[in-house]
């Protein structure tokens, strides 16, 4: 098994998938690709982003946790 930060460990990326998969392409029902087009970008920055909880990230979406990283930092940046 390699080693923590080897670029052939994907398990992130094959865990995203697999939410994408049961979350949004088994559930949906496509008839063109033009379906796919446009479902698949909403689930991501629409579900996925901003209201999917994410343990790693705290149980919290990853854009209300960029925010709170943000506004973190510009606290610090301000003492300075």
């Amino acid at each position: 098994m390699p080693g923590k930060g080897n670029s052939y460990d994907n398990a992130f990326t094959e865990s995203f998938f697999k939410t994408q998969k049961h979350e949004e392409v088994h559930l949906w029902e496509y008839e063109t690709f033009s379906d796919v087009i446009e479902r698949i970008p909403y689930f991501i920055e629409g579900v996925y982003n901003n209201k999917r909880l994410h343990s790693s990230l705290g149980y919290r979406p990853p854009e209300e946790y960029e925010r709170l990283l943000a506004k973190k930092g510009s606290r610090e940046c301000m003492v300075c």
